[in-house]
């Protein structure tokens, strides 16, 4: 597939109800094959089935869990004793999902029997399960980021459509009624014509909520494989390295080193603090602001501790996004470990604190706050101001639902990766910035998907897999 195409022309078709309103190219829908009766059940299969994936499996037994899939043989057999509890619970005569530890055995065994997968693997792991299953004609439903490079994203949005399938990232906020707001006042004039956003989280760590290791090198030596962990298969598509159970030096002493979950931290699986919760926060205003693609990034400050093998502990990136249409060209600012935008962006009083995670974004004729729905600044700007009238099609049920009802020809979900590739492009483009170093600015080739005046960096653009790993 070649890397150029284009992305107006690839998201031509539209929901009806959306295609009316000013925003209707950010709600493209793929053209899904109607495959089976919105009262039929469908046969889904677990890709990583412990934390997040453990939500997807109690979604998923309401339908027909056929098979699962995990590194972790506890986290399969739970997730077998759970299906075995529903199916009593529920009166239900149905086989227990058989278990397997290595996805792509269970693709090529199983596929007969499988119509949907979900993914919630580490991050390294996104794009080759996908990839898999949709060339198989599956229908997808992966965690978010999407996938764990610009170039992957690329490729399994342009497969889905390809194949016909439906999809959905689960960046969960989506489905809420606050971000459709979002997009409704932005769209409006409420606040003009949109400068500046300003984005901020609390991870990887903030004082008062430590959430998983960043900025460090790779501790020496090797702990023994866990009984019941199948250690190649975490690794996946990774370069090869030994398992290592907790920090025995240093600030993260006593920590977990990989997993589970603080894997978020290193380069080879995880995109830091940025792609765990940028294609959350990012979401709706990319939808609201047309986003196609940056034509710069550049890290302004970072907390010093970047290493080749983990990512900073803090940072503040900025996007640099062309005039769009009827928007001007503007500027996106992404804040994490603690740092946050200077008072004045919110309007802060003396002795006002921004709340651990948020938005501000800055128009030419007013400012407004997303703490989950939108609202002007100052506040009494609210007293009596009218939400505009509802133009953006509402979820009806909820985020894993909604990817069901299209998997069996109903309406494409809203996160669906017509939208969550070039989302997850544009959050992962982030890192190359912190790749880069602080004031280096790096100059993006969106349509070709290349750093052009630090070709250096293009080798992070699309990354080598392992041996039997690939997409």
């Amino acid at each position: 597939m070649a890397a150029r195409y284009n992305r107006r022309k690839f998201v031509q078709t539209t929901t009806a109800l959306a295609a009316a309103t000013a925003g209707a190219r950010v709600f493209a829908a793929p053209h899904i094959l109607a495959e089976s009766s919105p009262n039929s059940k469908l046969s889904i299969a677990g890709i990583g089935v412990g934390g997040r994936g453990g939500a997807h499996v109690q979604s998923s037994l309401g339908q027909n869990l056929v098979a699962v899939s995990d590194a972790v043989e506890g986290t399969v057999n739970g997730c077998v004793r759970r299906a075995e509890k529903y199916n009593k619970d529920h009166n239900l005569e149905r086989p227990l999902p058989k278990k397997f530890s290595d996805y792509r055995e269970m693709l090529d065994k199983m596929h007969k029997e499988i119509d949907a997968v979900f993914v919630a693997t580490p991050d390294h792991q996104h794009a080759p399960a996908s990839m898999m299953a949709i060339k198989m004609g599956k229908h997808v439903y992966c965690e978010k980021p999407l996938t764990h490079s610009v170039y992957e994203a690329r490729q399994l949005a342009v497969a889905a459509r390809e194949n016909k399938v439906a999809t959905q990232m689960g960046n969960q906020g989506r489905a809420s009624e606050g971000w459709r707001q979002l997009c409704e006042v932005i769209w409006s004039g409420a606040i003009g014509q949109v400068q500046e956003v300003h984005v901020w989280t609390d991870r990887p760590g903030i004082p008062t909520r430590f959430w998983w290791p960043q900025g460090g090198d790779r501790p020496a030596g090797s702990d023994p494989v866990p009984s019941g962990l199948n250690w190649d298969v975490w690794l996946g598509p990774a370069p090869e390295r030994p398992y290592l159970d907790t920090y025995k030096e240093g600030r993260f002493k006593g920590r977990r080193v990989y997993q589970p979950f603080v894997w978020r931290g290193w380069w080879d699986f995880g995109t830091g603090a940025l792609g765990d919760i940028g294609c959350h926060a990012l979401s709706g205003t990319f939808s609201a602001l047309k986003v196609e693609y940056a034509t710069a990034v550049e890290l302004i400050k970072d907390s010093g501790d970047t290493t080749s093998e983990m990512f900073p502990a803090a940072s503040i990136i900025r996007w640099d996004i062309p005039a769009r249409g009827d928007m001007t060209a503007c500027q996106l600012y992404w804040y994490d470990g603690g740092l946050y935008p200077p008072p004045e962006v919110g309007d802060l009083g003396e002795g006002q604190k921004y709340p651990t995670n948020g938005t501000v974004i800055v128009g030419d004729k007013g400012k407004l706050t997303f703490y989950g729905s939108p609202r002007l600044i100052p506040e009494s700007k609210m007293k009596d101001y009218q939400m505009p009238a509802p133009v953006i099609p509402r979820c009806e049920s909820d985020h894993f639902q909604e990817w069901i009802t299209a998997s069996k020809g109903g309406r494409p979900a809203f996160s669906n990766f017509d939208h969550a590739g070039p989302l997850t492009e544009f959050v992962v483009l982030g890192n190359l910035a912190i790749r880069a170093g602080v004031g280096k600015r790096v100059e993006w080739d969106g349509p070709n998907m290349k750093c052009t005046n630090q070709p250096e960096l293009n080798q992070f653009v699309h990354r080598e897999y392992r041996k039997g790993w690939t997409l």
